[in-house]
């Protein structure tokens, strides 16, 4: 532990937190601004009598803390930010999709090197990314071996890593937010990672309340301003029925075989409205394939892609229950004559998998994102002109999503049958989801024009 008599004891401040008086304890310790806040000026007079009469008898001041060594727990500051956060990660593991347990990850790639004391010889920022990535915040029984290099990392985090009690204090906490508003290349972080990464923290912040380590979260006293977040569809992205025709028949031009091979689980993701993980999981048990008329799909479960050291099985792609939905709940989604069709064909013409899987490669997998995302984007420069390619119009086979959900909302299909069927609750629709398909405009203004001529 570093200590200081490097102490100037300041005032206490009076401010107004959300329509609540709150009192700021203010001093420095080794040339560092520090701050505590309480509830009431009793609390925090008491606080800084505390660091007075530490300072009268001469006592030490820790450096992380800013705290007379006496105000310490016993034998150290409670856990440090590294050790919380490793147990955070796992004590969530079980409960957890991949894709969370990355996410959850990810923000700790940012956090626990940014919240860390100034001690010597300090690895890369992807060394010690890296040490936590393939080691620190997994299971024992999947970490991996650590090189020389790596166990060097390691060491100096568990030395460095701030206490968690360290997070009381509001300048720690800002060095938190600067360092989830950056990405690792040290540029601005889009507003969506930051939002979560700032979720995150906070959340593991609620655990520490929980376990008594702080009063209330701290970080809901910091003045920070999240940025704000594309939370709407944009509706250039939205494709019509005759350009969602187009590119679909454009897909199956696209290479020897995988386009062909996709058609039809574009075609669901547009004319069902499936999520493509959803669309992944889709089996024979689950659709009913009329030879004339509407069809119906009951989903039960999707197939996600995620990383292998963050899923169950290891490997990329993992069955589990549908979005925002309970175990073994499903969700029906009556399909018209068109997308029947297409699936009776491509069951005829490929068959399925041995676990009932519609759509395959050709060894019986699940398509990576990125394998149809290359042939959706080729699709596209076939069936789009030039500037509709250079521009957002589809760019990504979700967009058909968008489109599909547009289209039954601007066809007047009332919003709970609509988000029943696109497996969203009413309002998340509303908000997000209606908006006008590429083309309407001109129908809208003539409606306008013909409402001005009378």
């Amino acid at each position: 532990m570093k200590t200081t008599y490097d102490v100037k004891l300041g005032q206490i401040q009076q401010r107004s937190n959300r329509g609540t008086l709150v009192y700021i304890a203010r001093w420095r310790a080794a040339g560092k601004q520090r701050s505590k806040s309480f509830r009431t000026r009793g609390l925090a007079n008491a606080f800084m009598s505390d660091l007075r009469q530490a300072t009268k008898v001469g006592e030490e001041f820790d450096v992380v803390t800013g705290l007379p060594v006496s105000m310490l727990a016993p034998g150290s500051s409670g856990p440090t930010f590294l050790e919380f956060a490793q147990v955070y990660v796992l004590r969530r593991w079980n409960t957890s999709a991949a894709r969370t347990r990355e996410t959850d990850a990810y923000a700790f790639l940012t956090l626990v090197p940014a919240l860390v004391a100034d001690v010597p010889r300090r690895p890369s920022a992807e060394e010690l990314r890296e040490v936590l990535r393939t080691h620190v915040l997994l299971p024992k029984n999947r970490r991996a071996n650590l090189t020389t290099t790596q166990a060097a990392a390691l060491s100096w985090l568990e030395r460095a890593s701030l206490p968690l009690s360290a997070l009381g204090e509001a300048h720690i906490l800002r060095a938190a937010l600067d360092a989830i508003s950056i990405t690792f290349a040290g540029i601005p972080a889009g507003a969506n990672t930051v939002r979560r990464k700032r979720a995150i923290l906070h959340h593991l912040l609620e655990h520490a309340v929980e376990q008594k380590v702080f009063s209330s979260n701290p970080l809901d006293e910091i003045k920070w301003t999240a940025p704000r977040a594309v939370t709407v569809i944009d509706p250039r992205t939205v494709v019509n029925p005759l350009q969602a025709r187009e590119l679909l028949d454009a897909v199956p031009k696209v290479g020897r075989k995988r386009g062909a091979r996709l058609k039809a689980l574009f075609a669901c993701i547009y004319y069902a409205a499936l999520r493509p993980e959803e669309a992944a999981d889709l089996r024979v048990r689950n659709c009913t394939l009329p030879e004339s008329g509407w069809g119906l799909i009951v989903l039960e479960k999707a197939r996600p892609q995620g990383t292998k050291r963050w899923t169950n099985t290891g490997e990329t792609h993992e069955s589990r229950s549908l979005k925002h939905r309970a175990d073994n709940e499903t969700r029906e989604i009556p399909i018209p004559p068109v997308l029947v069709a297409m699936i009776r064909e491509h069951i005829a013409g490929y068959g399925t998998a041995k676990d009932g899987r519609i759509f395959r490669t050709g060894t019986g997998g699940s398509y990576s994102s990125s394998a149809y995302s290359y042939v959706w984007q080729e699709a596209r420069k076939l069936a789009l002109t030039p500037e509709q390619v250079a521009s957002s119009l589809a760019a990504r086979p979700y967009d058909l999503r968008h489109a599909a959900v547009s289209l039954w909302l601007n066809a007047g299909v009332p919003a709970p049958e609509v988000a029943k069927r696109a497996g969203h609750s009413v309002d998340v629709l509303l908000r997000v989801y209606a908006k006008c398909i590429d083309g309407q405009q001109d129908h809208i203004n003539g409606k306008i024009n013909n409402a001005l001529d009378t």
